[in-house]
């Protein structure tokens, strides 16, 4: 066994979702940063655009870790081996500390609390006090017994009204011995602009890096960043990364095939950065290319891939993405693998009606047709069963994934690809699609389970 633990790190969670867990984690990310650390940032959960922030924050590529999807080996590979040179690693929570899915999966049910077990990497708690004075430390005790693996090592004050108020809230958290690593003051500069998803994408915001260096300016000046830095643990070496030969590094996505064109840009964006590593380290070669440039897939490619993002923002130019479109049939038409996920599914499809009812027509290379003018949630994991073998894996290969998006099937003629279950066992309508070497999901996939 290789006994590789990596830099130190922490968690930075909360009691609840909207407590300000991002905004703290992206101004400690580029506020160490700027101390001259080399700062490896994390997203618990199945998230793209926290990590797409994170990366500009940092410097260096988020990764996700995810207890419900992702096999132990995956997760200690990740939190060890992917930050490499760094000096500390910083991985925000999801939602609240405890809360995850409804079963448990691989390593646990998704939750923050599962992954800070599973690491033994300390919590720090981000604390929304508005309206609350000793309340607060109430809260922040719960979390503390609530699980006997999970370690506290302290909490950040977050709104706070002001000095007094902050005099009113700090004595309870001396009486039940917790650190207060700092307090933030209410402040309308740390908001970020949001979209159905999320948050808009990082790439999108104009003068990002300056609007998260005034957001390290405030972290800077209201956290004790020394206290944080040391505050941070290596990962358990109990979760020791196994032989290349091992079952755990069999369990792993293999590459769809050697040479993957991959569509990259603001329609094509939520591509998860553990599964290009997988890809990569199996050999792969990954050539980008833009369909919202009109650009074709490398006509050399041996398979492709449609990522989701935000196709319906865009319909209107990959409706006239000639070359694309032909570049992919050319591709379709030598029974190259082409594999779609959520938005590049929906692409791979005949059309796509837009929030105001217009329809646009898709590649055609599936029957699918979408509407987002009738909004419908679809969100949760997902096991998957393959019917047949495809860019995914083995007939029978088990994956692994999760849905979120809007978007209602209007009708499909197409072949199913999966049986799908939730979290907790329950059959869902999501079948995939099939057509020759074509295929889609609404998932993302996250892992495989070996067979």
């Amino acid at each position: 066994m290789n006994f590789s633990v990596g830099p130190p790190g922490l968690i930075i969670a909360a009691p609840r979702s909207g407590a300000g867990k991002t905004t703290v984690t992206l101004g400690l990310l580029r506020a160490l940063r700027r101390q001259g650390g080399a700062v490896q940032p994390f997203k618990c959960g199945p998230d793209y655009i926290d990590p797409a922030f994170h990366e500009i924050a940092a410097g260096r590529p988020s990764f996700n870790l995810d207890s419900w999807a992702m096999g132990e080996e995956l997760i200690a590979t990740l939190a060890t081996e992917a930050s490499a040179g760094a000096t500390i690693s910083i991985a925000e929570g999801v939602m609240g500390l405890f809360d995850g899915a409804a079963a448990r999966g691989r390593s646990g049910t998704g939750a923050t609390a599962d992954l800070a077990a599973l690491l033994g990497w300390p919590v720090v708690l981000v604390l929304d006090v508005a309206g609350q004075t000793e309340t607060a430390a109430a809260v922040a005790l719960g979390c503390a017994r609530y699980r006997d693996d999970v370690d506290i090592a302290g909490v950040i004050l977050n709104r706070v009204a002001s000095q007094r108020h902050f005099s009113l809230v700090a004595p309870a958290f001396d009486r039940i011995n917790m650190r207060i690593f700092g307090a933030i003051l209410r402040e309308d500069r740390l908001a970020l602009p949001e979209r159905h998803l999320g948050l808009v994408q990082a790439g999108e915001i104009p003068a990002i890096d300056q609007r998260l260096d005034a957001l390290a300016d405030i972290i800077a000046a209201a956290i004790d960043l020394d206290a944080i830095g040391q505050s941070a643990r290596p990962a358990k070496a109990a979760i020791a990364i196994r032989e290349a030969h091992s079952d755990g590094a069999r369990s792993r996505l293999q590459p769809p095939g050697q040479r993957i064109a991959l569509a990259q840009d603001r329609a094509f964006s939520f591509m998860y950065p553990h599964v290009l590593r997988q890809w990569r380290h199996a050999g792969a070669e990954i050539v980008p290319f833009s369909p919202l440039a009109d650009d074709p897939p490398d006509a050399t490619a041996d398979a492709v891939w449609l990522p989701g993002g935000y196709p319906e923002l865009h319909a209107g130019a990959l409706a006239s993405a000639h070359s694309f479109r032909e570049g992919l049939q050319k591709l379709a038409r030598r029974s190259i693998p082409i594999h779609g996920e959520c938005g590049g599914h929906m692409v791979l499809g005949r059309g796509l009606e837009d929030a105001d009812g217009n329809r646009h027509e898709m590649t055609g290379l599936l029957g699918l047709e979408t509407s987002f003018a009738k909004r419908r949630l679809h969100l949760g994991y997902r096991r998957a069963r393959l019917r047949i073998a495809c860019a995914l894996g083995a007939k029978g290969t088990e994956v692994l994934g999760h849905e979120f998006h809007y978007a209602s099937t209007v009708s499909t003629s197409d072949d199913p690809l999966v049986d799908c279950w939730d979290a907790a066992g329950a059959e869902v309508p999501e079948q995939g699609a099939r057509q020759g070497s074509t295929t889609g999901t609404f998932f993302h996939v996250i892992d495989r389970i070996a067979i």
